[in-house]
């Protein structure tokens, strides 16, 4: 069949594109999989990837790796479960990986014959890894991203990530050039002085340019001039202004950009060929080792004290392939230590990968409710710091995400009523903010199954009151079925930002449910109607 570059087609690739990831979408599985799926049919139909395809995604990384490092802050990565959880799965899972696949190299088969100790060792090490781009996008849909499994998931990845560029860095002989570490102490100087702009820049265009320039020129093209992997570079600019108080508003100006241009990354894996029958197989027998790969991540995590839950979601996040793994492949196969067939090898056991975890992590919760207690009994006696019970006192009102409306909630029910209330926010940093504020706010999530088990352990039974003001609605609509579902009868209010919402809420059991947009306009409005007499002017 004659090939056809995608931009001959492009209408016609971005027609199926999105067909495919609404089809995803409108089954229960992420668009990233119809994104996936439409690459295979692209090819299939005789089109090629170019240059141009694959710098899209390539962009698309590199924001998504600085909207990573714009939430992510360093001490999360001196944590023992990350760190440790990280080294140790690699270590384990490379060693035992390596004995498996050369002892297929020794049985003769097919792609695995030509193996030797060394190629055995390196396929192992690509196949450790789990893919941050999947991770982000399951974690950020789900409103998990600020989570105790969601931040231990993330900086397991970014540990690989580290992992992966330590290895690129030595197996293409680029030694960083003597001016890294000036570059490094010069972002460090430099730092104020973004700090400084972006509280200048407001909320027009300026605010996504500052991002991009930020991302693209000090952090990726400036790492990539002194031989260092760029992804790094945009992650760690992002991570230098983490601390800063619009950091989110950065990574939220970035989202739907980011969202576009990774397309391109999930399209170019479709693209990259089709396997045949022997690269098939490979792929299948790598993805039996994925509930390995799995099951070590959860067993790691309750071993640093984490609780099954939280241990469960995590490994679930990372429970797939990796598209650094690809990289690595890449690199190996144009250094001659893989022959090009590894490539479409790992190409589909990424995508399979990608297809396999997407509807895990969509029932992620339902899953772990359903074998809550086989899980169970693999935690320690010791709990980890953030996973105690949360002590709710005597509150009779509750809330539940405590950002810019729960905040409001708070204050105006002590205002009136005095202090019967408590917060609930799954961000520690957020936290320590509302508590030196002075305001009681407590960790603990409103999705955990074991929530008010947890509670009533501790003692307090008194709420009968509980607001949802979360900003995911997957969230919320998960916390009413969860409140539901364990007994409890109190009021549950919840805010949606769409109709369609108000009734998945009402559904699943709220008594009442607000518009959020509907809401704020109508309020508005009532304060005008209000000083429209007093303004008005005598005849």
């Amino acid at each position: 069949m004659e090939s056809i570059t995608i931009a001959a087609i492009f209408p016609v690739a971005l027609a199926i594109a999105f067909l495919f990831g609404f089809g995803a979408r409108l089954i229960g599985l992420p668009a990233l999989v119809g994104f996936l799926i439409a690459g295979f049919v692209l090819n299939l139909l005789g089109v090629e990837g170019n240059a141009t395809i694959s710098r899209v995604g390539d962009f698309g990384v590199t924001l998504l790796l600085f909207t990573i490092g714009l939430k992510l802050k360093l001490r999360n990565l001196a944590r023992p479960e990350v760190w440790g959880g990280a080294s140790l799965h690699l270590l384990i899972t490379t060693v035992l990986f390596s004995l498996l696949f050369y002892g297929l190299a020794i049985a003769g088969a097919p792609l695995f014959a030509d193996l030797d100790a060394g190629t055995a060792v390196l396929i192992a090490f690509t196949a450790s890894f789990s893919s941050t781009v999947f991770a982000v996008k399951v974690l950020e849909e789900k409103g998990e991203m600020s989570s105790l499994h969601g931040r231990t998931a993330i900086g397991i990845l970014i540990m690989q990530d580290i992992f992966a560029v330590i290895f690129l860095t030595v197996s293409t002989g680029k030694i960083p050039t003597i001016w890294a570490i000036p570059l490094l102490a010069a972002l460090l100087l430099i730092r104020p002085v973004m700090g400084w702009i972006l509280d200048r820049v407001g909320y027009g265009e300026l605010l996504p340019i500052f991002a991009m320039f930020t991302a693209v020129a000090l952090g990726a093209r400036a790492f990539e001039l002194v031989n260092l992997k760029p992804d790094l570079g945009a992650l760690i600019i992002g991570m230098l202004l983490a601390n800063h108080k619009r950091a989110g508003e950065v990574a939220d100006t970035l989202f739907g950009l980011k969202e576009l241009l990774l397309v391109g990354f999930f399209l170019s894996v479709g693209l990259a060929g089709l396997p045949n029958i022997a690269q098939v197989t490979v792929a299948l027998i790598l993805m039996v080792l994925i509930p390995f790969k799995t099951w070590l991540f959860f067993w790691l995590l309750v071993r640093f004290n984490m609780r099954a839950r939280s241990a469960t979601l995590a490994a679930f996040s990372l429970t797939n392939y990796s598209e650094f793994g690809l990289i690595v492949a890449a690199v190996s196969v144009s250094n001659g230590w893989l022959g090009p067939e590894w490539l479409a090898a790992m190409a589909i056991s990424l995508a399979i990968s990608f297809i396999a975890a997407a509807p895990l992590n969509a029932k992620s919760h339902s899953v772990y409710g359903r074998y809550l207690e086989r899980l169970k009994p693999f935690e320690t006696p010791t709990l980890h710091p953030e996973e105690h019970p949360p002590d709710l006192g005597r509150a009779r009102v509750v809330i539940f995400g405590v950002g810019r409306i729960g905040t409001a909630a708070y204050d105006h029910i002590v205002g009136q009523h005095g202090h019967v209330v408590v917060g609930v926010e799954s961000n520690p940093d957020r936290v320590r903010e509302h508590e030196a504020a002075g305001r009681r706010v407590v960790l603990g999530d409103a999705i955990d199954p074991d929530f008010w088990e947890r509670v009533r352990r501790g003692g307090a039974d008194t709420t009968d009151v509980v607001m949802l003001a979360m900003p995911e609605h997957r969230a919320n609509l998960f916390a009413v079925k969860q409140m539901r579902a364990t007994g409890f009868t109190g009021y549950v209010a919840a805010l949606a930002e769409h109709p369609d919402q108000e009734q998945a809420l009402e559904a699943a059991g709220a008594n009442l449910t607000r518009n959020l947009a509907a809401e704020a306009g109508a309020g508005f409005a009532a304060e005008v109607a209000k000083s429209i007499g007093s303004a008005a002017k005598p005849a």
